[in-house]
This record gives C-alpha cells, sequence and structure tokens, in this order.
C-alpha cells in the first residue's frame, strides 16, 4: 500500500482501517494527495501535523478539519497559503484575524467574502482584495464601495465591479 499511495495517494481510500490508521502511510498519501485525508482515520484527522501536512497540499481540506484546528492559526495559514478560499472554513476569530485575512485577499481578492464584517471596513484589506479580485467590491462595506480609491482600483482589475460601486461613481466618466 505505501508504493501505491506514494505515486497516487487517492490509493488510501482502499486500504485496510488499520493502515488508515497509520500515521506514516496516511502522511506519505495526503503528501502525494492532500484529497486523501478524507479516508484516514478520526483520530489522524483530528493529528494537528496530519492536517499541516494535508492543507500544505491542498486547502480545501481544511473543510475535513475538527473545529480546534479550524482555530488553530498556523493550520488555517497553511491552508490560505495554498487556497485563499481556505478562509471560509477558518473559526470566526481567525475571520476577524487581520494580518491573516490581509494574507488570504493579498493571495486571492475572492477570500473577502469569508471575512469578518469588520475586515470587510477595513480600507487597507479591501484594497488588497479588489486589485486582486476586482470584482470582491461586493463584499466591501458601504462606505468602500463609495471609496474613489477603492473602486478606482477595483475597475482597473475588473470592469465589471463597477456594478457593486455607490451609484455616485456610475456616472463618473473617469471609471466608467
Amino acid at each position: 500500500v505505501l508504493e501505491a499511495v506514494k505515486t497516487e495517494g487517492y490509493a488510501l481510500k482502499y486500504a485496510s482501517d488499520t493502515l488508515k490508521a497509520d500515521r506514516e502511510l496516511v502522511l506519505e498519501a495526503i503528501r502525494e494527495d492532500g484529497r486523501a485525508l478524507e479516508f484516514a482515520s478520526d483520530t489522524l484527522k483530528a493529528d494537528r501535523e496530519v492536517m499541516i501536512e494535508a492543507v500544505r497540499n491542498d486547502g480545501t481540506v481544511l473543510s475535513d478539519a475538527s473545529d480546534t484546528l479550524k482555530a488553530d492559526r498556523e493550520v488555517v495559514i497553511e491552508a490560505v497559503k495554498k487556497w485563499a478560499q481556505a478562509l471560509q472554513y477558518a473559526s470566526d476569530t481567525l475571520k476577524a484575524d487581520r494580518e491573516l485575512v490581509l494574507e488570504a485577499v493579498k493571495l486571492n481578492g475572492a477570500a473577502l467574502e469569508y471575512a469578518d464584517d469588520s475586515l470587510k471596513a477595513d480600507r487597507e484589506v479591501v484594497l488588497e482584495a479588489v486589485k486582486t479580485w476586482g470584482i470582491s467590491l461586493q463584499y466591501a462595506s458601504d462606505t468602500l464601495k463609495a471609496d474613489r480609491e477603492v473602486v478606482l482600483e477595483a475597475v482597473r482589475n475588473y470592469g465589471g465591479a463597477l456594478q457593486y460601486a455607490s451609484d455616485t461613481f456610475k456616472a463618473d466618466r473617469e471609471l466608467v
């Protein structure tokens, strides 16, 4: 089974329950394919080191993490580095962590959707988000949808972001 999971991590699916609980075998499987975590024993799914390895390979597997691991800053940061939208699976406390959210939106502005409302009103966070994904303006606070610099950055990235801007800007020749 070890040889199988080294070349195709998903092969863990076909291993015996005993081997699905074998830490080293599971680590090999998730290093090859983070989604193989799905087939690991519940004990290993709750193992911090195993989860970190899994999210380093595939950030989407944060969805399978325990609530404790979804509140673990290091685990969530690793997931977000791989897939910014993994922020959606983080604890509410981490969704309000400015540094973490800023890192996520710099990678992909779409992560702004999952940030705490306080950060959707944070000018720096929203500016970074719209620089990488203009349409993320839709998740910004109304105040920032009426901020000329924020709207300008958003429409520079994606003209269609204008639909989410304050009506004031929809008649602005420079922005339209």
